[in-house]
C-alpha cells in the first residue's frame, strides 16, 4: 500500500463525514472537509506522478473516491435543498449511465479505453466548484449566491453534453469503427 493509495483511502473516508456535516447543518465544516478532500486528490497525484508510485490499485482508487464525494455530495446538498433535486438525478444519471454503458462496452467484448472527455473533466471541475459555492454561501455565509444559478446551468449543460458524448464513444466502439479503442 502506497502513501498515493493511503491518502485516496483517506479521501475517501472523508465523504461519510461530509454527508454526516451537512445533515447536522454544519456547512462550515463541510467547506473545509470538502477542501481538505480536494487537496489530498491533488496531493496524491503528485506524489504517484513525481515519486514513481502510480499504481493499478490508485488508478481504480483515484476516480471512486472522487466520484463518491461529489455524487455524495449531490445527492445531500439536494435533500438538504440546497442543490435543485433535478440537477441531482442529471448528475447521479450521467455517472451511472457512465459506469453502466463502460461495463456493458466491455462486457460484449468491445475494449475501450478509460480515458475521460475533455467536455468531463469540465464538467467535473464546474461539479467541484458548484458543491464549494454552496458549502462556502451556506457554511461560511460569503455572498456567493449570484454564483450559484451560472454554475447549476454550466454544470447541467455539461453534464448532458458529457453524458451525449459518451453515448458516442460507445455506438462508435459497438460498430467497431475503433474510434473508441
Amino acid at each position: 500500500m502506497s502513501l498515493p493509495n493511503l491518502i485516496t483511502l483517506g479521501r475517501l473516508l472523508c465523504v461519510p463525514l461530509a454527508i454526516w456535516l451537512v445533515l447536522l447543518d454544519h456547512f462550515d465544516a463541510a467547506f473545509w472537509v470538502f477542501i481538505a478532500a480536494g487537496l489530498s486528490d491533488a496531493i496524491d497525484g503528485f506524489i504517484a506522478k513525481h515519486f514513481d508510485q502510480r499504481s493499478q490499485l490508485g488508478a481504480l482508487l483515484d476516480p471512486i473516491a472522487d466520484k463518491a464525494l461529489l455524487v455524495s455530495m449531490y445527492v445531500t446538498l439536494g435533500v438538504a435543498k440546497d442543490l435543485p433535486l433535478w440537477l441531482v438525478i442529471l448528475v447521479v444519471f450521467r455517472d451511472l449511465l457512465i459506469v453502466g454503458g463502460f461495463l456493458l462496452v466491455s462486457a460484449l467484448g468491445h475494449p475501450m479505453r478509460w480515458e475521460p472527455l475533455l467536455v468531463s473533466k469540465l464538467n467535473t471541475a464546474l461539479q467541484i466548484a458548484l458543491v464549494g459555492v454552496v458549502l462556502a454561501s451556506v457554511g461560511l455565509g460569503l455572498a456567493l449566491d449570484g454564483l450559484k444559478p451560472a454554475l447549476v446551468y454550466a454544470v447541467a449543460t455539461t453534464t448532458v453534453v458529457s453524458g451525449a458524448g459518451y453515448l458516442v464513444r460507445w455506438t462508435r466502439a459497438l460498430a467497431g469503427t475503433g474510434a473508441a479503442q
